[in-house]
């Protein structure tokens, strides 16, 4: 009687990554990697919630209506038909035309479910051209995963993944697709984002949505009320995009094509509630001299800037704020003290009451970039009004002459060897400050601390040039002056006693060795 073969054990989706990646290895270039990985594990994924959805239809209303389209859509499932599900393409692995079956997988899943118009790759495994051998065995690799996690964060995990092991084919530095989790969370928790229209102009792979979205559910929010508006300008990265909201049932609209934000606006009448961005640190080449001098963006500002395109991102930002609208993202360091014509664009975002915040965040939290980089923070109404929050209310005392400076450069831990995350613990300590600063009653809850908080009026900005570097207001402790000078040297004293015998100890048996040898050393 024949053996009947075992099935594979299931593996992590980073160990399935990695074993991915050498099966490629050759094959196409790393940079690609996660452009060939990320459709087959979509395939996976969506097929696996397929299945689990029909076996529940079969369950609850019988086999008559496992085919039922509306059956799957409803709770955000993409129903798939036979030639598109993972068990249809596991079974033809070994085909010579197992790239074409691929490509058809996705095109025909793109068909039936309109939300993934634009999103899935054209006739893209078959252009490859990657050995059938190294194909099946990738597809092998991915079919050991195990999607039944609920975690559903397949698009930004295998970001992460590819970007920290090969960084350096992304380009190192330009802080562009994946912004960690946890500084994404951190924005979320600060802006809380609860109701009403959220909006990227440089999105990525949407990464700022979805983690906005599982913030609103984690606080028992409505999703519902969250209308989703994005943009993104490389077209691989405006697939992903729409690829990671669609398989969350996440409605967005990103515009009708992948698009630059500053030369081919898709939401020029928005305004939005909520901004959460991770622009690219420091573009250069963002505008040639003659153009966008006049571009209605800058209304009201010594404009254009003339340097990178920080200070356009700013202003695109600032353009697209609603009346009470608010704005989290993240700029490169230089961005708080640039000159000329940023230093006059800066001077009047704090004259207009805009800034609200400035956080300086520890280094090492960028999987493509090691530079500390700022959050800013910014607010169309700094005045005291009183809101209801997702069932909550809240009294805001007036800021409007008040920016609050945070450094977190000593938060964060440990993570991947190489990198820093901030804790859930180190987030609640920050949001905890800046609400409890904004609010009425905040002498009692808010106080400044030496190397993290100081809240700087406006006078004290105009004082110091209008400089937001945060380390020019929050007040820095000269621990040198605190130490005993006599206590310490006898310490010093002490520890360098023990070096020195431990030292003559070490030269005393290297001689002895030596002697033994017979070849005695006379000193």
């Amino acid at each position: 009687m024949a053996k009947v073969a075992k099935p594979k054990k299931e593996i992590t989706m980073e160990e399935a990554l990695w074993k991915s990646a050498d099966k490629l290895r050759g094959s196409v270039e790393p940079a690609e990697y996660k452009h060939v990985v990320l459709s087959l594990f979509f395939l996976k994924f969506a097929s696996d919630k397929f299945e689990k959805q029909r076996k529940t239809i079969a369950e609850k209303f019988g086999e008559k209506f496992i085919d039922n389209i509306a059956f799957y859509t409803k709770d955000n499932v993409f129903f798939l038909p036979e030639e598109s599900r993972w068990s249809y393409i596991i079974e033809h692995a070994k085909q010579d035309d197992i790239a074409l079956k691929i490509d058809t997988a996705l095109y025909t899943i793109e068909k039936t479910n309109p939300a993934l118009k634009g999103a899935l790759p054209d006739n893209y495994y078959s252009r490859l051209h990657i050995d059938t051998v190294k194909l099946a065995s990738l597809l092998d690799e991915i079919n050991r995963i195990n999607t039944d996690d609920e975690e559903n964060d397949i698009i930004g995990r295998v970001y992460e993944y590819f970007l920290s092991k090969f960084a350096l084919a992304e380009g190192k530095g330009k802080g562009e697709f994946y912004t960690p989790k946890c500084i994404v969370n951190l924005i979320a928790e600060m802006l809380e984002p609860y109701d009403g229209t959220l909006y990227d102009p440089c999105c990525g792979s949407g990464g700022m949505f979805v983690q906005s979205m599982k913030f609103v559910e984690a606080h028992s929010g409505n999703k519902k009320k969250v209308s989703i508006y994005g943009q993104e300008y490389t077209n691989t990265t405006f697939k992903l995009a729409k690829m990671n909201l669609a398989i969350r049932g996440i409605a967005a609209n990103l515009g009708e094509m992948a698009a630059n934000t500053f030369s081919n606006d898709q939401h020029k009448d928005l305004k939005a509630d909520f901004i959460m961005a991770n622009p690219p640190f420091n573009q250069k080449e963002w505008r040639a001299d003659n153009e966008l001098v006049d571009d209605p963006r800058w209304n009201g500002y010594e404009a254009p800037p003339t340097s990178n395109a920080n200070y356009g991102w700013i202003l695109n930002i600032v353009s697209k704020l609603s009346q009470n609208g608010v704005a989290g993202f993240l700029l490169a360091n230089g961005a708080l003290s640039d000159d000329g014509t940023e230093l006059k664009i800066r001077k009047q975002l704090i004259e207009n009451n805009l800034v609200e915040a400035i956080i300086i965040l520890p280094r090492n939290l960028f999987y493509t970039t090691d530079i500390s980089v700022t959050l800013w923070i910014l607010n169309k109404n700094k005045k005291a009004r009183v809101v209801e929050q997702n069932g909550e209310i809240k009294r805001y005392r007036n800021r409007e002459k008040e920016i609050l400076f945070m450094d977190l450069r000593q938060m964060g831990s440990p993570y991947e060897k190489k990198y820093v995350e901030l804790t859930e613990e180190d987030r609640a300590n920050v949001t905890s400050v800046y609400h409890a600063w904004q609010q009425e009653g905040y002498e009692e809850t808010y106080q400044d601390v030496p190397e993290f908080c100081y809240s700087a009026s406006f006078d004290e900005v105009k004082e110091k040039g209008f400089t937001l570097v945060p380390s020019r207001y929050i007040e820095f402790i000269n621990r040198d002056e605190n130490i005993d000078f006599d206590t310490k040297m006898k310490t010093l004293q002490e520890e360098l006693k023990e070096l020195l015998v431990a030292e003559e100890k070490s030269k005393a048996d290297l001689l002895a060795v030596f002697k033994e040898l017979g070849y005695e050393i006379e000193l």
